[in-house]
């Protein structure tokens, strides 16, 4: 397994000036912002994602009558809910404990795990083999719907993270101790 060595303090991030004793390029271009933004980040990529598939879902419902793309946009919600708290809050969470756990200046790319970039390659190559596939988009529109629904409704936890965060003043991001889930 890959072992990625992690910088105590970066030398370039945002207004930092740079540090003389570390000129590595790799160094000098680490992209560090303050944790609680990442929060933002985490949101505002989780929002664009489900937005780009519920706006694909509702142009492909366009064929049917008004009542039937309501039931089948009912029928998608539904299981975005269902999807969102069995299988996506842990995630979820998880990815907010870690974001809560990284150093004060954390990577801008930190918002989501190594992990997390292979899961978001591999869910857009099947997106794109779906959508080329012969399968009518008609019938495609109900999952993608779904998992767009699930997008947004994650994407509001970061959010609420990140408000909480601006309004307790809280600089690093970390959780408040007076609520055990912000």
């Amino acid at each position: 397994m890959i072992a990625f060595k992690r910088c105590s303090r970066p030398a370039f991030s945002l207004g930092v000036p740079v540090d003389e004793r570390r000129s590595s390029l790799a160094t000098r271009l680490y992209p560090a912002i303050p944790r609680r933004y990442l929060f933002l980040l985490a949101g505002l990529m989780w929002t664009v994602a489900g937005s780009i598939l519920c706006t694909r879902a509702i142009i492909w419902l366009d064929v049917f009558p008004a009542g039937v793309a309501a039931t089948m946009e009912s029928v998608s919600a539904g299981l975005a809910v269902g999807a969102y708290l069995l299988l996506f809050a842990r995630l979820v969470r998880r990815n907010i404990d870690r974001i809560a756990g990284l150093p004060e200046r954390a990577c801008l790319f930190a918002f989501t795990p190594w992990r997390g970039y292979l899961m978001i390659g591999l869910m857009v190559g099947v997106g794109v083999t779906l959508r080329s596939s012969t399968i009518p988009r008609v019938y495609l529109s109900i999952p993608y719907a779904a998992m767009g629904g699930t997008l947004l409704i994650g994407s509001v936890m970061f959010f609420r993270r990140f408000v909480a965060h601006m309004v307790r003043g809280d600089p690093q991001g970390r959780p408040d101790s007076r609520s055990p889930r912000a």
